[in-house]
């Protein structure tokens, strides 16, 4: 008798859906894709009128989360990705690829979790995001047409918006799913050999796609 009710409150327990308190910290490792939704401005002064395009990117990433309360958390994200600026028409869509850059965004969000207790806790939040680009470097193709070329994007300062889902699969690790709105403005300038330094105003604005598992300490 006694041992079978010794058991029957060991997988009571065990049954019993995790809860994140105050205090909590969570670590989540998560394959992202990286989609600019980019508005572009004209490549001037040469060539009013033609604009560029980003491409996607795929990377890992890392992200850290704490607890402040059981249902308010803080979110900090950390990863790099790759991107190819093209043209799209005329002159530069002839080229084809312009430029490249790496990316550095990190962003910190507040998450409000309305499901403190539950397998299944759903969370929104809102943020800021710092993008740093770096080992910018110019296409063959774009040096090939204007001489060496030096690219230089400025850094950007804006929000971040997030909504996701934290599944348990124990009570140590949990499947996320994670999407983000990151507004991101930039200027690219092109400093070329033949035709001077050109500029294009790009507001990147990528949805950030993340799916992965996150670990609970």
């Amino acid at each position: 008798m006694i041992r079978t009710l010794t058991f029957a409150l060991l997988a009571a327990a065990a049954a019993q859906p995790a809860m994140a308190e105050a205090g909590d910290f969570q670590v989540r490792l998560r394959g992202i894709l990286v989609a600019p939704n980019e508005k572009s401005g004209d490549v001037l002064p040469a060539f009013p009128g033609e604009k560029v395009s980003v491409d996607n990117s795929f990377m890992p990433e890392i992200d850290f989360t704490y607890f402040v309360s059981d249902h308010v958390s803080l979110e900090l994200i950390a990863a790099t990705t790759k991107h190819t600026a093209s043209g799209r028409t005329g002159t530069t869509g002839s080229i084809g690829a312009l430029a490249s850059t790496w990316v550095l965004p990190p962003t910190l969000t507040v998450q409000y979790r309305p499901i403190a207790k539950g397998k299944v806790r759903p969370y929104v939040g809102a943020g800021v995001n710092y993008t740093l680009f770096y080992s910018e470097d110019a296409s063959a193709g774009l040096e090939r047409a204007v001489g060496a070329t030096r690219v230089n994007l400025k850094s950007s300062l804006g929000w971040a918006a997030q909504a996701g889902v934290d599944i348990d699969l124990n009570d140590k690790i949990f499947l996320n799913l994670d999407v983000k709105y990151i507004d991101i403005d930039t200027t690219a300038r092109l400093a070329t050999t033949a035709i001077g330094t050109q500029r294009v105003r790009l507001n990147l604005d990528p949805f950030v796609f993340g799916a992965g598992l996150g670990f609970r300490f």
